[in-house]
């Protein structure tokens, strides 16, 4: 994809669509109408008025992701202008700016455009703006087409460019490149949850995380599972016994602070490529979009990609415990007992809660290299999904400023995170009479449960786990986006990296 700032007449830009915005005027004595951006109302006295026409007779009101779409006829070189409602002026955030591009961009590649112009902020361009539609038109503009027999590629956007009134200016460079590298970042991640559970294997995974650091200058190590059964990650052996594709543990470095005493943060992403649920076997329906289980491990990935590329000075550390969780005569059974790599034993109820398993023997090695603050990611309780639905993600932590800095990152990110109770009276539920824990504690509080196991693991680490069960796929095509996954996690993490750094 080539992206590049320009400074143009609006009229002499060429293009097949022209991306320009209109917010919804604060009331003032019952005042009504729009605001156009500053190339809007370029546009309109171009076009003798006509975007004030439309509104005016009420077929254009602004709202957030509403279109107008105008054929100028000569009196611009651009082919068609989009004009995207950008919502109450009031309200205007990167945010809304983000949703409103990506709604737009992929709006203009449906209809065949090739090379777009964003202006929907107008001018003058500023640094948080620009890289707000920077992300929005990449996002919005990415489908998962790698199995048609046939690509309609001529309905594929190849080229944009953002209007500003300095082209050359820094700051907007450096904000164009950001929201590219996040925006990239995240469809890669989107990429590997997508991918059918055949061709993303463990082993697959891992290649392509190796792939990835070789790119952008990470160091990678993966073990096979003679190192994982010479380290004792009991979790992560016990639950692909039913496999017939081995496990794989993938760490991936990055030294922002190679002088530093701090051996930084760690990322810890659930990577089971599918969940059959084991012996415990999931009903057909809800085993259909099961290859999304590593949706955990594409976002640590993801974030990974980003932070070796915007290079913050801070030391992060990824890993990834990535198998798959089949049913056969080896799986694990209701009633074993695995011992996880920090000595931990749990008693087995369930074979359909294996995320927490091998995230305890990551957690545990977090733990033992002495990374702080450690954040994992999994796609782990339906319980979540229940709570929040598919807007928010669960966040559990043991430190309130670490939990303020992920609200925060999320924030900027456009993603939402909510805080939920770690109290120790839920420690009653995960008592077992056999082991030193049970692996669920029944329906209740299954969410929360589920955070208590994993928090055995951290030992006196900041840890935040983040159940993106309900934010991870969408079942849905919506405006701006597709069907499927959805890369979360991704930007807030390479924001919160540049934040802690």
């Amino acid at each position: 994809m080539h992206i590049q700032l320009i400074t143009q007449a609006v009229q002499d830009i060429q293009c097949d669509a022209l991306l320009v915005g209109a917010a919804i005027k604060a009331p003032k004595q019952n005042e009504g109408g729009i605001v156009l951006s500053a190339t809007a109302e370029a546009v309109d006295k171009l076009l003798d008025g006509l975007i004030s026409e439309r509104s005016a007779d009420g077929e254009f009101q602004g709202k957030l992701g509403e279109m107008l779409t105008l054929h100028p006829r000569g009196r611009l070189a651009s082919r068609r202008v989009i004009v995207v409602g950008l919502g109450p002026q009031a309200q205007l955030t990167a945010q809304s700016l983000r949703r409103a591009t990506a709604i737009a961009a992929r709006h203009a590649q449906n209809t065949g455009a090739q090379h777009i112009v964003l202006a929907a902020q107008g001018n003058p361009a500023t640094p948080h703006y620009t890289q707000a539609q920077v992300e929005g038109a990449l996002l919005g503009l990415y489908k998962f087409d790698h199995y048609f027999s046939t690509r309609e590629e001529n309905k594929t956007v190849s080229r944009i460019a953002v209007l500003v009134e300095n082209s050359s200016a820094e700051d907007l460079q450096q904000a164009l490149q950001k929201g590219r590298i996040l925006a990239e970042a995240t469809n890669f991640a989107r990429d590997l949850v997508n991918e059918p559970p055949i061709v993303l294997t463990p082993t697959e995974l891992a290649n392509r995380a190796a792939a990835m650091a070789r790119r952008v200058g990470l160091d990678c190590e993966i073990f096979d599972k003679d190192k994982i059964t010479e380290l004792k990650m009991g979790g992560l052996l016990g639950v692909t016994q039913g496999s017939a594709e081995p496990p794989r543990f993938v760490i991936l470095r990055y030294r922002g602070a190679p002088d530093s005493t701090n051996k930084g943060l760690a990322l810890v992403g659930k990577g089971i490529t599918f969940d059959s649920g084991g012996l415990s076997l999931k009903t057909a329906a809800g085993m259909e979009d099961m290859k999304s289980d590593m949706g955990g491990a594409a976002a640590v990935l993801g974030a990974m990609q980003a932070i070796a590329q915007l290079k913050p000075p801070i030391n992060v550390t990824a890993l990834v415990p990535t198998c798959e969780n089949m049913p056969s005569g080896t799986s694990y059974r209701p009633g074993d007992i695995l011992r996880i790599s920090n000595g931990k034993t749990i008693e087995i109820v369930n074979t359909d809660a294996e995320g927490r398993l091998i995230l305890s023997d990551a957690l545990s090695y977090a733990a033992k290299e002495g990374l702080s603050p450690i954040i994992d990611l999994a796609t782990l309780t339906g319980g979540v999904v229940v709570a929040l639905g598919s807007f928010m993600t669960g966040l559990f932590c043991n430190d309130e400023q670490l939990s303020q800095e992920i609200i925060s990152a999320g924030q900027s990110a456009g993603e939402k995170y909510w805080p939920m109770p770690l109290d120790d009276d839920y420690n009653e539920q995960i008592k077992s009479d056999i082991a030193d824990i049970k692996q669920t504690g029944g329906r209740e509080a299954s969410s929360v449960t589920a955070a208590k196991i994993l928090q055995n693991f951290v030992g006196d680490a900041k840890w935040a786990h983040l159940d993106i069960a309900g934010t991870a796929f969408v079942e849905t095509k919506k405006p701006y986006q597709e069907k499927g996954a959805t890369g979360v996690g991704v930007r807030m993490l390479a924001e919160l990296a540049l934040r802690l750094a």
